[in-house]
């Protein structure tokens, strides 16, 4: 008879074992190899542009040494705050589109194919176009208000007489986003010409204007809301064998699930406030972590935010330094990458399906 041996683990106790943890190892290796490889791609992004800086000279002035004040203005002013914004951004993104999949048990929910970023983006578009003299500082409120609202309307829409539908939620979110776009393309063709230009070039989503203002920003919310994921995440485990073992494994399944729905709008509202909608990253950084490295749900998140900051880091560069003098925004290579794996994504669950 085959025996299938168990993964092996890392077991952590404190003192009186109030905390215990058990972390698989190749979830912790895998872990450990993609914050590397987003170090190496931020040390890659601040040395390289239009003005080439050296890694030791990227090094020597984050250590605070001031070799040029030239130097100093490039790293510190433009290349660093870029850098993690990126990173921030797409571990938010990512982790907005592992929230979802597990409070609706859908392998293709995603912020933007589900029509949260659209409704940031609505929202972001009309203070934009038509309340320019209410300035930038209210974008994160607007955006989270209109992916609120979003998200509200598609959960109302998505009820059935035998409670929430997870097909519905979703189809009901590519209705809603096709309906949103189309509304934002209004804006966008009659809004006066300045500011309809502004509004496009941070809908490509672009962070080639990302400054400390916007890195604050998104460390203040993601101060608040990983830690609030972390403590959901043994609820959110139990969510992930459907609702009536939750219920009997003693989660509040109604009340976890709203939670959820309401991190996960506001982590994608913020980013894309921030640098405008970026497809694909909440959809894909689930499923290639989870393909990396199967783990609880607490690594798990962790996992997911690691490759959606690379992705999005990688991108960034990519789109700056590969097609130089010309900036390709960050959103349109996340796009061309996830398409291909939404496709593939598409093709290989077609067979469970249908059977």
């Amino acid at each position: 008879m085959n025996t299938v041996a168990p993964p092996r683990q890392l077991v952590l106790r404190t003192p009186r074992q109030l905390i215990a943890l058990r972390l698989p190892l190749r979830g912790l290796v895998v872990a450990g190899l993609l914050l590397l490889a987003l170090l190496l791609v931020s040390a890659i992004s601040l040395a390289t542009g239009s003005y080439g800086v050296a890694l030791g000279e990227v090094w020597e002035t984050l250590r605070g040494i001031t070799i040029s004040r030239v130097i100093d203005n490039v790293i510190w002013e433009f290349r660093f705050p870029r850098t993690l914004c990126a990173a921030l951004v797409g571990a938010m993104m990512a982790l907005s589109g592992a929230v979802l999949q597990n409070a609706t048990r859908n392998s293709l929910a995603d912020p933007s194919l589900v029509g949260v970023s659209q409704g940031a983006a609505l929202a972001v578009v009309t203070l934009t176009i038509l309340f320019p003299e209410l300035g930038s500082g209210w974008r994160p409120w607007i955006a989270f208000a209109g992916s609120i609202l979003v998200a509200m309307a598609i959960r109302t829409l998505s009820q059935t007489h035998h409670g929430p539908s997870t097909i519905r939620f979703v189809l009901m979110g590519i209705g809603l986003s096709a309906f949103i776009s189309s509304i934002t393309s209004i804006l966008l063709t009659y809004g006066e010409i300045d500011r309809a230009m502004a509004a496009l070039a941070w809908l490509a989503g672009s962070i080639n204007a990302a400054s400390w203002g916007d890195v604050w920003t998104l460390l203040g919310w993601a101060a608040v809301l990983f830690p609030l994921l972390l403590l959901l995440s043994r609820s959110m485990s139990a969510l992930r064998f459907g609702g009536i073992t939750a219920i009997g494994l003693g989660a509040p399944v109604t009340l976890v699930r709203n939670v959820q729905l309401a991190i996960a709008v506001g982590l994608a509202a913020i980013a894309t406030s921030v640098v405008g909608p970026l497809g694909f990253v909440g959809l894909v950084a689930p499923h290639a972590a989870r393909r990396l490295a199967p783990a609880g749900m607490g690594l798990h998140l962790v996992l997911v935010a690691l490759f959606g900051a690379l992705l999005v880091a990688l991108a960034d560069l990519v789109g700056r330094a590969a097609f130089a003098p010309i900036q390709v925004p960050a959103g349109i290579l996340t796009a061309l990458i996830g398409v291909p794996i939404f496709v593939l994504l598409l093709i290989r669950s077609q067979p469970a399906s249908s059977s």
